[in-house]
């Protein structure tokens, strides 16, 4: 049966349907050795190029759909490679005899904590969609005295480049005085959102930990570095999140 190409390379991992679109529009795709068209089909058989790279076996790529959870320290970056040589992500997952893992969203190079991946492009693209609506929660550790007058103006939401940022829920969490920890939820994932948030208010966040993504809570056997594969149960869950 065949499929869309832009479709079979978002399943890879290679991007977004509409990051693969304006590719074959720039000839950066080959099938079968001629440069790809838009609305282009494919079946398993077809070779398939990006850029030289050849696309993996796509019936292994379609059985193989797992999940990580990577429980992120501090100091690494969510990309492949970085040119000034700082540990990513990447660097402790397990090596795939197909395709690639793709993460799900990221996390700045300040924030600890839960990040998942997958050799699904496809859901990756949707899990970490802005429209998807997704929770995350995440353990803050504050600087500064929190009214309740602050935590209403979080609850109501605030603009921030442009948006309208807000937490879901709030919940004190432990400590005292000037360092207080709190549990937030948010529905997107934006650039440094959590911090903003708190700052917006004149307060700073010392820590950062990202603790659940929708279904799915780090686990306390999981320390910073380690990852572990989630269950078929677990993943069915995610899926449940976008249908």
């Amino acid at each position: 049966m065949s499929e869309k190409l832009q479709k079979v390379l978002a399943r890879a991992g290679f991007g977004s349907r509409r990051e693969i679109e304006s590719w074959i529009e720039q000839g950066r795709i080959k099938v079968n050795g001629k440069v790809a068209l838009l609305g282009e089909r494919v079946i398993d058989t077809d070779k398939v190029i990006v850029d030289g790279k050849k696309l993996a076996p796509q019936r292994s790529i379609r059985l193989d759909k797992r999940v990580l959870l990577y429980n992120k320290p501090e100091d690494e970056i969510c990309t492949r490679k970085d040119p000034e040589g700082r540990p990513t992500v990447f660097d402790k997952l397990p090596p795939l005899k197909h395709g690639r893992w793709v993460s799900i969203g990221r996390l700045d190079i300040n924030t600890s904590g839960l990040l998942l991946f997958t050799t699904d492009g496809e859901l990756a693209n949707k899990l970490s969609h802005p429209s998807s609506m997704v929770e995350r929660e995440y353990a803050v550790r504050v600087m500064g005295e929190v009214s309740p007058e602050m935590v209403q103006s979080m609850y109501d939401g605030v603009i921030i480049d442009d948006h309208l940022c807000r937490f879901t829920d709030i919940q004190y969490y432990a400590g005292e005085g000037i360092n207080q920890w709190y549990h937030v939820v948010l529905m997107e994932g934006r650039n440094r959102e959590v911090r903003k948030i708190w700052e917006s208010q004149g307060l700073k966040v010392s820590r950062l930990k990202r603790v659940r993504f929708g279904p799915i809570f780090i686990p306390s056997t999981v320390r910073k570095g380690q990852f572990e594969e989630l269950s078929k149960n677990e993943i069915d869950k995610l899926r449940k999140t976008i249908s």
